[in-house]
């Protein structure tokens, strides 16, 4: 989705492109192209050590029970392995439509498991109707949103749908980070920038720095956190 489509036949650039995309680019065209050109084990997000996330859930102590929403999600590998850990109710949405098929044809029989939702964050509508979720996880979504107005429509989203108790993860391009991705700028994070967006109603639980090992080999470094809303 909107996370880091990067395809690493461009090997040094394939996540953080210095390339530019034209202002009025249609976002939901970029990704279905960036999902549809590369198979998923090389595309720049492409996980194979999904600790630093998996080590965040185990902290929240949810039930297998408990409703899951991965924002961005696209292909990730993260479904995977919650539908194995026994997770019943889990929610990935994506603006791309290609991710989603990908995803859905990747996880096969157990695929029918999960929800999904094509959506767009920033003008969202099903994600408006679901109802309120213990965890939400975010892993390189946030960061591409760079204009105040798209991170308040972000937030404002986030903080109406993670229930009281509830949690977010957030997984994002730390202050050493890559300054654009994939031809788009970014805004890069430390954990102190994620509460003043949360604001006193969540509470920081962790935050750790990691860095990611792309396909390509290339080294991006993140912010990872936990919140919870108090």
């Amino acid at each position: 989705m909107q996370g880091e489509s990067c395809d690493i036949s461009n090997k040094g650039n394939s996540c953080c492109s210095t390339s530019t995309i034209p202002e009025k680019t249609n976002l939901k065209t970029h990704w279905n192209n960036a999902y549809s050109s590369s198979i998923n084990e090389h595309l720049g997000w492409f996980e194979t050590d999904l600790s630093p996330s998996l080590n965040l859930i185990e902290k929240t102590n949810l039930n297998k029970a408990a409703s899951i929403l991965i924002v961005g999600g696209g292909t990730t590998q993260l479904v995977d392995i919650l539908v194995d850990k026994k997770y019943t109710n889990l929610t990935v949405t994506d603006i791309s439509d290609v991710s989603l098929t990908n995803l859905k044809n990747r996880l096969g029989e157990v695929g029918k498991k999960v929800d999904y939702i094509v959506d767009d964050l920033l003008a969202p509508k099903d994600l408006k109707n679901i109802s309120p979720v213990d965890l939400w996880i975010d892993r390189a979504v946030l960061h591409f949103f760079t204009e105040s107005s798209d991170q308040d429509t972000y937030f404002n989203l986030l903080k109406e749908k993670v229930q009281k108790g509830g949690y977010a993860l957030l997984a994002e391009f730390n202050l050493n980070g890559a300054k654009k991705c994939s031809g788009l700028d970014v805004l890069r994070y430390d954990s102190n920038m994620l509460q003043e967006k949360l604001g006193k109603e969540f509470e920081l639980i962790e935050a750790f720095d990691f860095d990611y090992t792309m396909p390509s080999g290339d080294l991006r470094p993140y912010i990872y956190t936990l919140f919870k809303k108090r």
